[in-house]
C-alpha cells in the first residue's frame, strides 16, 4: 500500500507557550506532513517576538512518537538507485545546495533524490530549532522510537513519563541506522560510548534509565507530565529570548567544535547580547541596585530567587526583545 500522508499538528495557543498535539493516526508516526507542518510552526514561533516556548506532545495515549513511518521510508529508499558511500555523500551535499534553491527544489522533487531533500529540509528544521530563541520542550506522554526519539533529542528539554514506556534508536533493526540526527544528538547528551552501545544494540531506554543517563531532563507521572513541561517552559521562556537564541547556538554549535573554534563562538554570542539595548539596560539596572542598597543584588538571596522566577534581575526593565 503506498504511503500517504495522515498526521497534523494540533496547536493550542496559550500566549507566550504554544502546546502542540503530535497527531500521527492511528499508529502515531512521524511522516513527511508532520514534519512540513512542523517546518511552518518553527518559522511562526521564530518570527513572534511573544512567543517564547513551544511544548510538543503526543496526541496518542501512550505514545510521544512512535517512529517515523516506515512506508514513508521504505519508499522514498527504493525510488533511489543503489550507491555507496561516496555516491550517497554527493547526492545529500546536492541535496543541501539544491534546498536552498527553492526553485531547482521544486524540480528535484520529482527526481530520485526527492528522499535526500525531505530529509535535508527535516535537518534543517531541527536546526533552526536549536539557533532559535525559543524554547522547545518535548512533553513525552508514552514511548518514542527512532524519529520520535530524534525529536525529543532536537527539542531542549526532554520531561517523561514514568511508567511501561520507552525511548531509543532501534533503527539497526531494521538494518539502517538513524537518519534523523540520533547518532549526533544522543551522543551530544549521553557520551560517546553510550550512545554507541545504544544505538548497536538497538534497545531503547526505561524512563528511569533515560534519567539517569541524561537523555531525558524530568521523569514525571503520566498525568502530570504536559503540565510539568508547560510549567517549565513558562518559567525559562520568561529569559530573554535573545539571550535564549545566543545561548543555544553557543551550546549546541560551539560545543561540538574544538575549544578554540568553540570560544570565538561564545565571544560572538556574549558581544552581540553585551552591546545590545536589553542586555545594556538590564547591566546599568543592576549597578544601580548596587549603588543603591550597597550590595551586589545577586548576592542577596531575596533578589535572586525573584530573578529566577521573572527572568531578569530586578531593577530598571528592558523594553527589549520579550
Amino acid at each position: 500500500m503506498p504511503y500517504k500522508d495522515k498526521g497534523h499538528l494540533k496547536i493550542e495557543d496559550r500566549g507566550a507557550v504554544l502546546v502542540v498535539r503530535v497527531d500521527g493516526g492511528p499508529h502515531q508516526e512521524f511522516g513527511l506532513d508532520i514534519s512540513t507542518q512542523l517546518d511552518k510552526l518553527v518559522d511562526r514561533a521564530d518570527r513572534n517576538p511573544n512567543i517564547r516556548a513551544v511544548v510538543f506532545t503526543g496526541a496518542h495515549p501512550e505514545r510521544f512518537v512512535s517512529h517515523a513511518a516506515v512506508r514513508w521510508l521504505q519508499e522514498e529508499g527504493a525510488a533511489s538507485p543503489t550507491v555507496g558511500r561516496r555516491g550517497a555523500a554527493a547526492v545529500v551535499r546536492m541535496a543541501k545546495h539544491v534546498d536552498r534553491s527553492r526553485l531547482l527544489g521544486t524540480l528535484m522533487r520529482k527526481t530520485p533524490m526527492r528522499g535526500a531533500l525531505q530529509l535535508e529540509r527535516l535537518h534543517t528544521t531541527f536546526l533552526r530549532m536549536n539557533r532559535s530563541g525559543v524554547l522547545f520542550v518535548a512533553a513525552l506522554n508514552g514511548s518514542a522510537l527512532g524519529l520520535g526519539a530524534e525529536f525529543a533529542w532536537a527539542c531542549d528539554l526532554r520531561v517523561m513519563a514514568d511508567g511501561d514506556f520507552f525511548i531509543g534508536q532501534p533503527e539497526v533493526l531494521l538494518g539502517i541506522i538513524p537518519g534523523g540526527g540520533g547518532t549526533q544528538r544522543l551522543t551530544r547528551l549521553i557520551g560517546t560510548h553510550p550512545a554507541l552501545a545504544a544505538i548497536l544494540e538497538g534497545k531503547p531506554f526505561t524512563p528511569a534509565e533515560a534519567l539517569a543517563n541524561g537523555a531525558v531532563d524530568q521523569v514525571v507521572p503520566q498525568d502530570k507530565v504536559v503540565t510539568q513541561a508547560i510549567e517549565l517552559a513558562e518559567r525559562l521562556g520568561k529569559r530573554s529570548k535573545g539571550s535564549v537564541a545566543a545561548a543555544k547556538r553557543s551550546v549546541y554549535f560551539g560545543g561540538s567544535m574544538s575549544l578554540e573554534d568553540g570560544l570565538h563562538v561564545e565571544r560572538a554570542e556574549f558581544f552581540t547580547r553585551v552591546m545590545s539595548q536589553e542586555g545594556q539596560e538590564l547591566m546599568l539596572g543592576y549597578l544601580n541596585a548596587t549603588d543603591v542598597t550597597g550590595e551586589l543584588p545577586l548576592y542577596r538571596p531575596d533578589t535572586y530567587t525573584q530573578a529566577l522566577a521573572s527572568g531578569s534581575v530586578p531593577g530598571r526593565r528592558s523594553t527589549n526583545e520579550r
